[in-house]
């Protein structure tokens, strides 16, 4: 038995032993529990408790659970992110497919343009939140002067279109949203593009000749061989819609009003604003839940595809 072979046979026999498979996986079962299901968890209790730290705590029971969909905020706000994470994902998807299919159908031979093309549409994901954030406000503002799509509108004699589009409900969500899909479209582009890497070019090549090209190409070959792929493009994309906060906080505040904020920033203002930790934790639970609800179906929807 050569040396290599003996160091599989002993790894093998290693991986048998749950006692060493434990050791190996319980440092970073610890820490994940220590991060992410203790707190959790913390939530759900605070969840049946009103009060905060200072002034303690008093039972409630499930009576948070039932304030919740009496208050006309937390409505506004569930209905916000569920609208949001409606437009916002599709967006996200969809022109991060229309890329893929650029890189791979368009400029794949032109391999140096191509690189430059996918790292210039990248940018955006690695860009801080805040100085995207404070760009968007830039092209949009109305004042002290107009911003780049106001100049372009007032340039074009469009003066009934020129509006404070982020000081109205209404356009700030789709400068909102414009701005997320702007930002995330290249991080779906890049994992679609990977997916079509490994779709085999024979069966490419076969459609071609059998006379799919185009639109046909795409619809009936490509498409459904990316559909698990998509299905998981589509839970990142949901949850992370469903969970926007940073984005939100650094464009509009949660305004003009309450107009655009969403769960996670009505959540933490009324834990950390207001010193509501028990109704904070319930808010935080049901969205909780409504990502888990998402993820699950979507990962059911998966594996009746596979």
């Amino acid at each position: 038995m050569s040396l290599l072979e003996s160091g599989d046979h002993a790894m093998e026999r290693i991986l048998r032993d749950w006692k060493y498979v434990f050791f190996f996986v319980a440092p970073a079962l610890i820490l994940y529990s220590a991060l992410l299901l203790v707190p959790i968890f913390w939530s759900m209790g605070y969840s049946l408790f009103d009060g905060f730290p200072i002034s303690g705590f008093r039972f409630m029971g499930f009576g948070n659970y039932l304030r919740a969909w009496k208050d006309q905020d937390f409505l506004r706000s569930f209905w916000f992110s569920a609208k949001y994470a409606l437009v916002v994902t599709p967006g996200q998807i969809g022109l991060g497919f229309l890329l893929s299919l650029l890189y791979f159908l368009v400029l794949k031979r032109a391999s140096r343009l191509s690189v430059l093309i996918r790292t210039l549409v990248f940018f955006p994901v690695v860009l801080p939140t805040v100085a995207v954030a404070q760009m968007f406000v830039k092209l949009f503002e109305i004042t002290p002067q107009y911003g780049l799509v106001n100049a372009i509108l007032d340039v074009l004699g469009l003066d009934g279109w020129i509006r404070p589009f982020l000081g109205r409900g209404d356009t700030a969500f789709w400068v909102a949203a414009s701005m997320n899909i702007w930002t995330a479209m290249g991080f779906y582009a890049v994992l679609l593009y990977s997916g079509l890497l490994d779709i085999p070019q024979e069966l490419i090549e076969s459609a071609r000749l059998d006379g799919a090209s185009g639109w046909n190409l795409v619809r009936l070959i490509i498409t459904p061989l990316l559909r698990p792929l998509f299905i998981t493009s589509t839970i990142f994309s949901l949850n992370g819609t469903l969970k926007v906060f940073d984005q939100i906080l650094a464009l509009t505040g949660g305004g003009p009003g309450k107009s655009t904020t969403p769960l996670t920033l009505y959540m933490y203002r009324t834990a950390f604003h207001y010193n509501q930790y028990g109704y904070g934790s319930t808010i935080a639970v049901i969205l909780t839940i409504e990502c888990l609800l998402v993820t699950g179906i979507l990962s059911f929807f998966r594996q009746k595809t596979e």
